[in-house]
């Protein structure tokens, strides 16, 4: 069984993934640490864990074998070397670092030790996914021509509870968090992208925020692809009852994809007009549980080091863009990442 150790509960997904590791059996959680003790410590009291209020502790305790980390993602890099130094294997929520050298650092280390590094992009393990996939490899939509995914919440919308609705204050740190709504739920919709459209060629991206905030609380991003395909991802904070949407249009056919509705058109199916799938590919595992099979049986994951890094570049690439107002090569990204 896997020893594990919580590192911080800073991030809205550490209660999630510390009820994922509890549901299963072959990982248990032993101890608790985080940036604020007072916050820890009352994690660990709920958890039936020990706390420990330094981080060397956990690192440098042979019986811990492996860390779940959900600090601010300003600390991820520095944390996660850390981690890989002392030979433990690391889960970590999204995005993995702010640039690409860092990303590519940060793997180069642990592939070095041997350890297990798994980033939560939960999305590509879903049926939907695996079903748009499948319809681009089948040729079904023909020559994939524009992809459009988007994913936004009411998270910063003011409530009764205080300005910035569910959305803890420290979401709109932009030291911690190196940017608002693009970074944290735009990922979802940029890593789907990536995967079903291919690398990209240039980003063009608007980020909306408002006067009260220092990061962004929507973002709308055009990508176009070395295929030729054109790309929009839509995000935000803003917006209520905003359904899940990833939509695929091609030279024989479309896909449609609203949250859990699947509809397809294409005369490369045998059928006319939109037909909803008869059966659903069967989801990859979740991300912890193919960290886990990766650590107890050296099972490749589905969610590869391409996917992390290439996340990070989109968004770096947006961020420039939003900055200077301009397109945005991503040969400049990668020359500038060849350089450091």
């Amino acid at each position: 069984m896997i020893q594990a150790a919580m590192l911080s509960r800073w991030h809205v997904h550490a209660d999630d993934y510390a009820r994922d590791a509890n549901n299963n059996p072959s990982i248990a959680i032993r101890m608790v640490w985080d940036e604020e003790e007072d916050r820890g410590k009352k994690w660990a009291q709920e958890l039936g864990v020990g706390f420990e209020k330094d981080l060397e502790g956990i690192l440098a305790n042979p019986e811990i074998d492996a860390v779940i980390v959900n600090t601010p993602t300003n600390k991820h890099k520095e944390i996660i070397m850390a981690a890989i130094e002392h030979k433990k294997h690391v889960f970590t929520e999204k995005v993995l670092a702010f640039t690409t050298a860092e990303c590519e650092e940060i793997y180069d280390a642990a592939e070095k030790a041997g350890i297990k590094l798994m980033v939560s992009l939960p999305r590509l393990t879903s049926d939907y996914y695996l079903y748009a996939q499948h319809a681009l490899d089948q040729g079904w939509l023909g020559d994939l021509t524009s992809i459009r995914c988007r994913l936004a919440h009411n998270g910063a919308v003011p409530s009764a509870g205080g300005k910035n609705g569910w959305l803890p204050e420290h979401f709109f740190d932009k030291e911690a968090c190196g940017g608002g709504a693009l970074i944290d739920l735009g990922a979802h919709p940029i890593y789907l992208t990536n995967r079903l459209a291919g690398p990209a060629a240039t980003v063009t991206a608007i980020f909306q925020q408002s006067s009260e905030r220092v990061v962004e609380e929507n973002a709308a991003v055009l990508i176009h692809y070395e295929s030729g395909a054109l790309g929009t991802i839509e995000t935000g904070f803003l917006s209520e009852n905003s359904p899940f949407q990833l939509e695929l249009y091609g030279t024989k056919g479309a896909l449609l994809i609203e949250e859990n509705q699947v509809r397809l058109n294409s005369s490369s199916v045998g059928k006319d007009g939109w037909v909803t799938p008869d059966e659903m590919p069967e989801a990859h595992p979740m991300p912890m549980e193919q960290w886990i099979s990766s650590i107890l049986m050296d099972k490749k994951t589905t969610i590869t080091r391409n996917d992390v890094c290439e996340l990070t570049l989109i968004n770096e690439a947006a961020e420039k863009s939003n900055r200077e107002g301009r397109r945005v090569l991503v040969s400049e990204m990668k020359e500038v990442q060849f350089n450091q």
